[in-house]
C-alpha cells in the first residue's frame, strides 16, 4: 500500500523536510523514560526538564543533530556494591526532541536530580525580495528592476 502524504500537493514545494520532522517527532514521542516537562519561560524561551535521579553530569550527553535535540544517559554500574534488593534500575536512555529551525540551546543544568535545558527562539526577520524578470524581445535582452531585503537593494 502506498502512503499518501499531506505534503504531496504540487502547491507545497520543498516541505519534505517538514514531513521528516513530523515522523521523527512521532517516533520520539513514544518513548516513556525519562519523564519530562516542557514549559514556556518567556515570550521566546522554553525549558525542557527531565527527571534524572541517580545520574551525574558525567553520565549524560546532550547533542543537537539535524534540528533534533538528543539527550543520552548511561549510568556506570558500581561493581563493588552487593545489592540485597535492586529496585532502582541503572539503565541507559535516549530522549529526542525535534527543534524548529532557528531554536538555539542556551544552556543545560543538572540540579537536584533534574536536568534543565533552556531553549531560545529568536524573532524571525521579515524579508521581502523582488525577483528580476528577464525579457527577450526581438534579440534584445533586458533585466527589469531587482530589489533585495527590506532596507536595501540587491
Amino acid at each position: 500500500m502506498t502512503r499518501v502524504s499531506i505534503f504531496s500537493s504540487p502547491l507545497l514545494l520543498g516541505f519534505d523536510h517538514v514531513e521528516r520532522m513530523i515522523e521523527r517527532a512521532t517516533k520520539a514521542g513514544s518513548e516513556g523514560y525519562p519523564p519530562y516537562n516542557i514549559e514556556q519561560t518567556g515570550e521566546n524561551d522554553l525549558r525542557i526538564t527531565l527527571a534524572l535521579a541517580g545520574f551525574s553530569a558525567t553520565d549524560l550527553g546532550i547533542t543537537v543533530e539535524d534540528n533534533q535535540l538528543v539527550i543520552r544517559g548511561k549510568q556506570s554500574d558500581d561493581k563493588e556494591r552487593i545489592y540485597l534488593h535492586r529496585g532502582i534500575a541503572a539503565r541507559q536512555f535516549q530522549r529526542s526532541f525535534v527543534l524548529a529551525d532557528g531554536i538555539e540551546v542556551v544552556r543545560a543544568e543538572l540540579r537536584n536530580g533534574l536536568l534543565h535545558i533552556d531553549l531560545h527562539r529568536p524573532r524571525p526577520e521579515s524579508q521581502i525580495r523582488n525577483i528580476a524578470i528577464n525579457t527577450t524581445d526581438g534579440g534584445r535582452s533586458d533585466t527589469l528592476g531587482v530589489t533585495g531585503k527590506t532596507g536595501g537593494s540587491r
